[in-house]
């Protein structure tokens, strides 16, 4: 009994010991503000570990990938693409976020010795060699997702978020804020997403933003075994302030000019043939082409596993079916090509009540309807 009772309290013992080091440690969610690099235009989310009594620092970032791996563009768009955990020291992440302007806020957690060491142990795990690389996906698991599962799986009791029932914006509408300084940013994400970007979110799809989790940690508890509540942030502290950001221009004209441009082309190209009562095959060539090739990226995101990206309504009026008609086109043929495009394109505008399309393709719409109407007349 005595032996049982001596080992009892040499554990204990070890325990309190493990426990009290870390007294001066300090857990912390790191929120980084925007930049102008195509990749954070989002922000970004890392932990931090701060023992500051024995000078460690380190910041636990899921962010890490590498954009020269072969392939990489591609493996994106599938949704093959592998990021991983990397640790820095914090003064070097602090720096890198100052270079780019951009704020970092830290919002210190209010944990217990015993919930911080396990963090800790969990952080060491999750970089292991074999543990650290993860399949990343932008909206279900990325790096602000990862950092806020990591916090809630090693605290003793449960994360209470505080419930914001009026605000269930899509994936869509989410994205759209951040890329609004950047319109053709905005416009390449709208038209490879698909239909399932336009349902509403409830407040965890939410937080694969790191300003929405920053947001909701603020007014998060923890509650405790005992039935204790206890915010679960002790401290908000700004480690880096707003800088001068250099803002790149994009291309000068927007999508919408864009779309007008070529409307105003086709409506030319019309006024023509209609007084020469003759169809230029030359444009319908060059859009039949822009379609197919456009098209065919629509088509190959089917296979993506991007979930958000498999339906898209936007493949009705971009798709890989002009590319076989090019050559009947060319050579002057009959064919069945604008009776098939006429029906995509009304299809395509019916879909417009489920799924918000890219910006200016509704008129991209109206110059192949212009198109469908010029040969019809001029077969006759």
């Amino acid at each position: 009994m005595a032996a049982v009772l001596l080992v009892s309290t040499d554990v204990k013992a070890q325990n309190d010991a493990v426990t009290a080091y870390y007294d001066s440690v300090e857990v912390s969610l790191l929120t980084c503000q925007p930049h102008e690099e195509i990749y954070s235009l989002y922000g970004h989310t890392a932990l931090r570990y701060h023992d500051l009594k024995r000078n460690e620092d380190w910041a636990f970032n899921y962010g890490i990938f590498n954009f020269h791996a072969p392939h990489f563009v591609l493996r994106f768009v599938f949704g093959l693409t592998d990021y991983e955990l990397g640790v820095i020291p914090t003064d070097i992440f602090k720096q890198e976020y100052r270079r780019f302007g951009s704020q970092v806020t830290e919002q210190v957690l209010n944990l217990t010795n015993e919930e911080k060491h396990a963090i800790h142990k969990a952080l060491y795990e999750n970089y292991r060699p074999e543990n650290r690389v993860y399949r990343y996906n932008y909206f279900y698991d990325n790096c602000t997702t990862r950092a806020r599962d990591m916090v809630e799986r090693n605290i003793n009791g449960q994360v209470r978020y505080q419930d914001n029932p009026d605000y269930e914006p899509t994936y869509r509408e989410m994205v759209r804020e951040c890329t609004m300084a950047h319109p053709w940013a905005t416009w390449g994400n709208d038209f490879l997403l698909g239909i399932k970007a336009d349902l509403k979110t409830d407040q965890r799809q939410q937080e694969f933003l790191p300003n929405n989790l920053l947001h909701d940690f603020a007014r998060a508890q923890i509650i405790r075994t005992d039935g204790r509540y206890v915010p679960l942030v002790k401290e908000t502290r700004q480690i880096v302030p707003s800088g001068v950001q250099i803002v790149e221009q994009d291309f000068p004209l927007t999508p919408t000019e864009c779309a007008i441009i070529l409307l105003i082309i086709s409506l030319l190209v019309f006024a023509y043939e209609w007084k020469k009562r003759r169809t230029l095959k030359w444009w319908d060539i060059l859009l039949m082409t822009m379609q197919g090739l456009m098209g065919l990226v629509l088509f190959v995101m089917i296979f993506s596993q991007h979930p958000t990206t498999s339906i898209n309504l936007q493949i009705l009026l971009f798709n890989p079916l002009p590319l076989f008609y090019i050559y009947n086109m060319y050579r002057r043929k009959k064919t069945h090509y604008w009776n098939l495009l006429v029906c995509m394109v009304l299809l395509f505008y019916i879909g417009g009540i489920w799924q918000d399309y890219a910006e200016g393709l509704e008129i991209v719409a109206l110059c192949l309807l212009i198109r469908y109407w010029s040969n019809l007349r001029n077969a006759k």
